[in-house]
């Protein structure tokens, strides 16, 4: 078993799986039905769900078998968002067809469809496990709290401004939601004797003069990332809203990022049919993954230890 994932997809129909340090590609899955739009990892290391248009495919991280494990049917049109309970046992994912669903990972059945009344653009899961939230395509953001399987909070930040990513801080104190205006708005997040979650608004942020495509806090909750269709990426310091650094030298749009689990380091997929990794600490791109013929515009990396089996990190 591999101590570090790492694997990106796009235009070209397929998913590359990489060897961090090396940049080598060692495993390509072909996804012959539709591009990927997005990747996630189990924590675990042993599954990768990828998004396309209209299915949901899971394939096995460490055999070299090319046909998926699972195949997910019930979204119509493009799905945009996936990811899994800390534990493995459901998957929920969003798409462009206006709803957020959650699967049995076993029986590939859907158990919930929430009705989001306009195309999802991103869906996270809250730290509780007990929450997802959505924003979609008409500047709606929307939390669904599973145990009472219902919305149990709306926020507009911008009316008619597209929401095109979430991300929720590990200790679940902040939410941070990114549109098609270059804008973040942050808010404080909390819980009230009804464990429904509050949101306090924190600041709001003109990160990029273009669209944002992807935002996401950093694992030690120190940073956000920003990328965006102005081809950089941005690091911003979440204690006074910085801006620390700029990352230039994607060509392209920059669809995605992930961090590594210390925070170290970040990895971007671009359209410029490149992912790159950074050293954040200097801000320098120190390797180039090459080898997809279009755009890559989803990444996933699970680098973390897994207790018992990666002692060493």
């Amino acid at each position: 078993m591999s101590s570090v994932v790492l694997a990106t997809a796009g235009y070209d129909h397929t998913i590359r799986f990489w060897e961090a340090t090396s940049g080598c590609c060692y495993r390509t899955l072909q996804y012959a039905e539709s591009q990927v739009n997005k990747l996630e990892i189990t924590a675990d290391k042993t599954r990768i769900a990828a998004a396309g248009n209209p299915q949901i495919r899971v394939f096995d991280v460490n055999s070299n078998d090319p046909n998926p494990l699972l195949t997910y049917d019930g979204h119509a049109g493009n799905v945009t968002a996936v990811g899994f309970h800390k534990d493995g046992k459901w998957m929920y994912s969003g798409g462009e067809d206006g709803t957020v669903r959650v699967w049995d990972t076993r029986s590939q059945v859907c158990q919930r469809t929430y009705e989001s009344r306009a195309a999802v653009n991103s869906v996270v899961l809250h730290p509780n496990q007990g929450e997802l939230i959505s924003g979609d395509q008409t500047g709606h953001i929307r939390v669904w709290d599973l145990t009472a399987s219902a919305c149990s909070c709306e926020l507009v930040p911008e009316i008619g401004t597209a929401v095109r990513s979430l991300t929720v801080a590990l200790d679940g104190t902040m939410i941070v939601a990114a549109n098609n205006n270059g804008t973040c708005y942050v808010w404080r997040m909390m819980r009230g004797a009804s464990l429904t979650t509050h949101f306090e608004p924190l600041h709001k942020l003109k990160a990029h003069s273009n669209i944002i495509l992807k935002c996401l806090i950093s694992p030690d909750c120190q940073q956000l990332a920003t990328t965006s269709a102005d081809k950089t990426v941005k690091l911003w310091n979440l204690d006074g809203f910085t801006l620390d650094r700029t990352l230039v030298g994607h060509t392209r749009w920059v669809w995605d990022c992930v961090f590594s689990v210390d925070a170290a380091y970040l990895v971007t997929a671009a359209s410029d049919m490149t992912a790159r990794l950074w050293d954040l600490s200097s801000g320098e791109a120190i390797r180039t993954y090459s080898g997809h013929h279009k755009a890559v515009v989803c990444c996933a990396l699970n680098d973390s230890a897994i207790e018992g089996r990666d002692a060493d990190g």
